[in-house]
């Protein structure tokens, strides 16, 4: 079975993407997901914030020396002693690049459009095939216009991708007003591909202890349906490779996803919830699916159940929604 596909125009030897995650900070882990049959993976994201804290106190080690002897200098702490050491991350770049066969993508995160820029280009140099902006941005000013947050990626990607000559994805959230046209936006900004849908973790509250507290729960499958439907709107109607993500848990997930017209699909909660043997799983099961079909690869189904492609494209619209509540039997 060949399941290779392109995405950013690289070439994958599979459709399935293992994003982000704490498994993929160590290279033995990249290494298994690449023997399990991964078509690229995905390094955990450097956010702004930490380049910017790493970047003050060096600017405050050099301004309070400024005024000392030479020999003051060689009291200034080493990088490694720093909140974050950015040198690690790209040495995580270059050895991933250097150790893999499959590609290796870097991600950033983050909301400004001059936070990445420099190091984007050391994350080219240390040998990513392509870089993923992940832009996480909560408009809490309730003077920002919707137009305003819109004009914020268009200029992150703008930047990003003008500064290197590696492919450029945006992981984009739902939650824009007409998310085709962004979609198109973002791509005359720059973008090469989007990865659909960026999942924002919402804060959780303590009604015992009175406070605002993170909680991240892992993806289901029952999110996966406004990915699928922006996917299989998209689909043939943009340049830009189309990543799914959020929802995958098994290969029919996956084959769901190529139907719509992704490119690739994209999983981190289930190699979370199962290891990173699922990915085997989830590369063998589309395998095994599209064979029982006799099927030769995921190009023969990408697509086929497109907002294009369906013969009742009002499926994807408002009618079925009307259908939908009309049909509902809650007993």
């Amino acid at each position: 079975m060949d399941l290779t596909t392109s995405y950013l125009g690289l070439a994958l030897k599979s459709p399935v993407v293992a994003s982000a995650s704490p498994l993929n900070r160590h290279l033995d882990n990249l290494l298994r997901l690449q023997d399990c049959g991964a078509g690229a993976v995905i390094l955990p994201s450097i956010f702004e914030e930490q380049i910017e804290r790493e970047q003050e106190m060096l600017d405050a080690l050099i301004d309070h020396g400024a005024d000392s002897f030479s020999e003051a200098l060689s009291y200034f702490p080493a990088q490694t002693a720093y909140a974050y050491d950015t040198d690690q991350h790209l040495a995580l770049v270059e050895n991933a690049a250097a150790s893999l066969a499959i590609p290796v993508i870097a991600s950033l995160n983050g909301t400004t459009a001059t936070g990445w820029v420099d190091y984007a280009r050391d994350i080219e140099h240390a040998g990513a095939a392509a870089i993923e902006l992940n832009i996480f941005f909560i408009p809490s000013d309730m003077t920002e216009s919707g137009r305003d947050v819109e004009a914020r990626y268009i200029d992150v990607v703008r930047a990003v991708s003008s500064t290197v000559k590696i492919p450029v994805s945006v992981k984009i959230g739902p939650y824009f007003s007409s998310p085709g046209h962004m979609a198109g936006e973002l791509v005359e900004a720059g973008a090469k591909g989007l990865v659909m849908f960026n999942r924002f973790y919402e804060p959780d509250i303590d009604p015992a202890t009175l406070s605002v507290r993170p909680d991240i729960q892992l993806s289901n499958p029952y999110e996966m349906r406004l990915p699928l439907l922006w996917i299989g709107v998209l689909a043939g109607r943009t340049p830009a490779s189309l990543a799914a993500t959020t929802g995958v848990e098994s290969s029919e997930d996956v084959v769901k996803y190529l139907l719509a017209g992704a490119d690739v699909v994209m999983t981190t909660s289930s190699l979370l919830r199962n290891g990173i043997d699922h990915m085997r799983v989830l590369v063998d099961g589309l395998g095994d699916w599209l064979s029982a079909r006799g099927l030769d690869s995921p190009a023969d189904i990408r697509g086929k159940m497109s907002h294009a492609n369906v013969d009742n494209p009002e499926a994807y619209e408002r009618a079925n929604y009307i259908k939908v509540l009309q049909t509902f039997d809650g007993a």
